[in-house]
């Protein structure tokens, strides 16, 4: 594996951990009072670009790493509209 892509692989790392306390707490405490909708629909929808940029590019890493931030942003914003 070259270099660029265990840099790629741990960028992904990082940026997946960085979603999971915020999920767990929504999840945990149900409050989504200080979260912007606005602000989520926006990273919503560019983790899902970013995720089709790496499908047409055949990436990897940022294929992993968006489509798995998607999902997590995604639970946050759909528990936001729920409230």
């Amino acid at each position: 594996m070259d270099t660029a892509l265990v840099i790629g692989y741990l960028a992904s790392l990082c940026s997946v951990t960085s979603f999971v306390p915020q999920v767990w707490k929504v999840f945990k405490t149900g409050d989504t009072a200080a979260i912007s909708a606005r602000m989520y629909a926006l990273t919503v929808s560019g983790f899902a670009l970013w995720s089709v940029f790496g499908l047409i590019r055949g990436e990897w890493p940022i294929i992993l790493t968006n489509t798995i931030c998607f999902c997590l942003s995604g639970c946050i914003f759909l528990k936001k509209l729920s409230r």
